[in-house]
């Protein structure tokens, strides 16, 4: 069995027989690390020893008839965000000094460990998490494995490119305003930002209730399984949610044939690529001939980004502040910018900006009351030249002015998801967004696994 490009749902199935081992699957991983990382630098860290010790003690489970999770032995990456035991996490940034004791695991590592995921190493982020895309002055540039031309998004990129290119069948990543998800629609995978609170953070994000984790996986099956381990609660993160009631394994299955989904092609205020409406339109049709009742509908809400933009620039300063003295002239220049931004609003601006941002909840809370899930295009554009923070010759002055279907839904805390929509001429993946109400994860997976089903992803 080759499994670079299976499912961990796959992989774990083989190991129930014995058709494949958890060693044999850790060191296909490695293999790919070894021959294709060169190119699109995922990964900023691996340890193959660890990895390949924590798959022999899977292998022996699985031999014994005791698996201790339902992805154990299913060799795994996290995104150098979250804490991590043994191993550095200097968040993309030289400021970091890697010579300190790393001897914390975060909530999401230690979720990972308990259920038996071979982690293979840590992926590549801009600096503290800050852009779209995804290179730094620490590690370099990361390529969409697609088309090493292209960028593979961010600030998950590290992730969504080691999963794309067969380096491990799942990575865990953050989105604060579309990290997860927009990797994902770049580089072709499944990439899950659930309802904020769902799987618990610490320590605590300066970017607060901004920040999410979530899975990113090659189909919505392991992406439900991924969210799975990663919900249970953690008491470091006073802002967790109850454990679910029902396992989203199970929930995926769900018949959404008969709600209504919104489809709303430009949100009201975006411009959005021909060939990418194009794309996303097909896949809204293909969901409707399905079963899901259509109708093109915006929520009606105007840009937030002025809003956004306080609650992201505050957030970076906050973290930059807690620096070591000279680090200015260290950090990502564009990073840079961002925390000078954030010094000149007050506490007033801030609270009337998280005002704003209730608001925005409460008018999707409003639309939601009337449609079961809103569809949307995940990025208004496929995958650009690496190494740009916008694309060239675009005259956009930032990251969040080509992102305009992802951050409000930070603000709002809703579970989102980029789903593989098609391809455009030049074979660059589209991802299709799909939104629901707050605390509705299961739904959002469960029509993302209809339209994975009715427009099946090689």
């Amino acid at each position: 069995m080759n499994d670079t490009k299976s499912t961990a749902s796959e992989l774990v199935a083989a190991y129930a027989t014995g058709e494949l081992s958890p060693v044999e699957a850790t060191q296909n991983a490695l293999r790919a690390i070894e021959e294709r990382d060169g190119d699109t630098n995922a990964f900023c860290l691996v340890d193959a020893d660890r990895a390949l010790e924590q798959a022999k003690a899977s292998e022996v489970r699985w031999r014994d008839g005791n698996p201790i999770g339902w992805l154990d032995g299913v060799p795994a990456s996290i995104k150098d965000m979250f804490l991590t035991q043994g191993w550095p996490t200097l968040r993309g940034s030289r400021c970091i000094d890697p010579d300190q004791p790393w001897d914390v695991d975060s909530p999401v590592t230690a979720r990972l460990r308990e259920n038996g995921l071979v982690l293979l190493g840590k992926t590549t982020t801009p600096e503290l998490a800050w852009k779209g895309v995804t290179d730094n002055t620490l590690t370099g540039i990361t390529r969409n494995p697609v088309d090493l031309s292209k960028t593979a998004g961010g600030s998950s990129g590290g992730s969504a490119a080691a999963v794309a290119a067969g380096m491990g069948d799942l990575s865990v990543g953050t989105d604060g305003g579309g990290s997860i998800r927009i990797p994902a629609s770049f580089c072709g995978i499944v990439g899950l930002k659930p309802t904020h609170g769902r799987i618990p953070l610490f320590p605590a994000s300066p970017f607060g209730p901004l920040s999410h984790a979530g899975p990113m996986a090659r189909s919505v099956d392991d992406t439900a399984l991924l969210l799975d381990v990663l919900s249970m609660p953690d008491y470091r993160d006073p802002a967790a949610l109850a454990p679910p009631v029902s396992t989203f394994r199970e929930a995926v299955r769900r018949d959404v044939r008969g709600l209504i989904a919104a489809y709303s092609p430009t949100l009201g205020f975006v411009d959005v690529d021909p060939e990418v409406a194009e794309i996303v339109k097909s896949a809204v049709q293909s969901l409707g001939d399905a079963g899901l009742h259509i109708e093109e509908a915006d929520p009606g809400f105007s840009d937030p980004k002025p809003a956004f933009d306080i609650l992201w620039s505050t957030g970076a300063a906050k973290w930059l502040d807690t620096f070591p003295a000279g680090s200015e002239t260290k950090v990502d220049p564009g990073l840079r910018k961002v925390w000078e931004l954030g010094k000149t609003f007050s506490a007033s601006d801030y609270l009337g900006a998280n005002a704003e941002r209730a608001a925005l909840g409460i008018l999707m809370g409003e639309f939601h009351t009337r449609y079961d899930v809103l569809i949307t295009p995940t990025v208004p554009i496929p995958a650009f030249e690496a190494g740009h923070e916008v694309p060239p010759g675009s005259g956009l002055s930032g990251w969040p002015d080509w992102t305009p279907f992802t951050y409000p839904f930070n603000m709002t805390q809703q579970p989102a998801i980029s789903v593989p929509a098609g391809r455009t001429s030049s074979g660059l993946p589209v991802g299709l967004q799909i939104v629901g109400p707050r605390h509705s994860d299961d739904l959002v997976l469960a029509v993302a696994k209809l339209l994975e089903e009715v427009r099946p992803w090689p």
